[in-house]
C-alpha cells in the first residue's frame, strides 16, 4: 500500500482512538516460554490419515527442553469436554503448559452469511481453548476478494473481530491476529487494522516467517509491542523470494529487545524430517532464550 492509501485506511478505521490496541505493558522482567507447535508435525497429525495422535505429540514434546505445546485445532480428534479435559491432563502430567490454540478464520468475505458463519466457528473454538487452558486463540483476517474496497473490507474484518472478542473476554482468553497473507501481510497494514479493534481481549500473533517484505526482521520488530503470542519459523522470505535460513539469534534478540513476554512456539515448516530437525532447533532456541 502507498502511504496515502495507508493513511486513508487508518482514518477510516479510527486509528489513534483510545479504544484501539496499544503497545502491551510488559513486566519489568519479561519471560519467554519455549513451546512447540503441533503444526510442525502436520503430516503425521493429519486426521485424514494420522500416524501420530495429539497425545503422542505431547509425549514427544516432553522429551525436549520445552515449557509448553501449541495445540493446533486441526489435529484434535474430538472437541467434547471429556476429550479436552483428557488432553489438558495429559499435557499437565508431562509438565507442559498449553501455550495457545491456532484456528482458521476468514473475515474478509463480502457475503454476510458466510462471514457470520466464520464468526460462529471462532466463537465455538474460544471456550474449547479455555477448557484446555490455552491463553490465546490464533485467528486470520483473510485476503480481500476481487473488486472489493479496502476500507469496506477492513471495516468488516474489524467488526467480526470485535464480536469474537466479546466471547474471548468472557472466557478469559485473547484473540491473536496473525500477520498472514492478504490484508495483514505487512506490519503497517496489520497494525492499522489492529488499532481499530475495540477490545483488550485482543493482540497479535507474531509469525516470524510470514512477512514477504523487503526486511522481514524490521517488520517483526514493529509488531512485537502488540504481540501476545509468537510462532517462530526457521525460514524467512525477504522480498517474497525463496526461503532462506532464518537468523534465529537475531529473531530472539528482536523479541528480547521488544520486551516480549509470552510463548514462542517453534513452527517447523522447512524441508526435512521434523522428528530429526525439530529437536535441533529446540535445543538452539532454548540456549538463545536462556542467555
Amino acid at each position: 500500500m502507498t502511504r496515502r492509501e495507508l493513511l486513508a485506511v487508518a482514518v477510516a478505521l479510527g486509528v489513534g482512538r483510545a479504544t484501539g490496541i496499544d503497545p502491551i505493558a510488559r513486566p519489568k522482567v519479561p519471560k519467554i516460554q519455549l513451546a512447540l507447535a503441533a503444526y510442525s508435525f502436520r503430516k503425521a497429525l493429519d486426521l485424514k490419515k494420522p500416524t501420530m495422535t495429539i497425545f503422542e505429540f505431547i509425549d514427544l514434546a516432553a522429551t525436549m527442553p520445552l515449557d509448553a505445546v501449541e495445540l493446533t485445532s486441526y489435529f484434535l480428534a474430538e472437541t467434547n469436554d471429556a476429550y479436552l479435559a483428557k488432553v489438558k491432563a495429559h499435557a499437565a502430567a508431562k509438565k507442559l503448559a498449553i501455550s495457545g490454540m491456532p484456528i482458521r478464520s476468514t473475515f474478509t468475505m463480502k457475503d454476510d452469511a458466510k462471514r457470520a458463519a466464520e464468526v460462529v466457528q471462532v466463537k465455538e473454538w474460544i471456550p474449547r481453548a479455555a477448557k484446555l487452558g490455552a491463553p490465546t486463540v490464533r485467528i486470520f483476517a483473510g485476503a480481500m476478494e476481487k473488486g472489493d474496497d479496502i476500507d469496506a473490507c477492513r471495516a468488516r474484518v474489524v467488526a467480526a473481530i470485535d464480536e469474537c472478542c466479546i466471547a474471548a473476554k468472557e472466557h478469559g482468553v485473547k484473540l491473536a491476529l496473525e500477520n498472514h497473507h492478504g490484508i495483514t501481510g505487512d506490519a503497517e497494514s496489520l497494525i492499522a487494522l489492529a488499532k481499530a479493534v475495540k477490545s483488550d481481549a485482543f493482540g497479535l500473533n507474531i509469525d516470524t516467517g510470514n512477512f514477504k517484505t523487503a526486511d522481514p526482521y524490521a517488520d517483526i520488530a514493529k509488531i512485537v509491542p502488540y504481540g501476545v503470542v509468537c510462532q517462530l519459523k526457521t525460514e524467512v522470505f525477504p522480498g517474497g523470494g525463496k526461503a532462506i535460513e532464518a537468523d534465529l539469534p537475531r529473531v530472539i534478540k528482536i523479541l528480547k529487545d521488544g520486551k516480549y513476554d509470552g510463548a514462542v512456539a517453534l513452527e517447523f515448516e522447512a524441508a526435512g524430517d521434523p522428528k530429526t530437525e525439530v529437536p535441533k532447533y529446540v535445543k538452539q532456541l532454548r540456549q538463545l532464550i536462556d542467555q
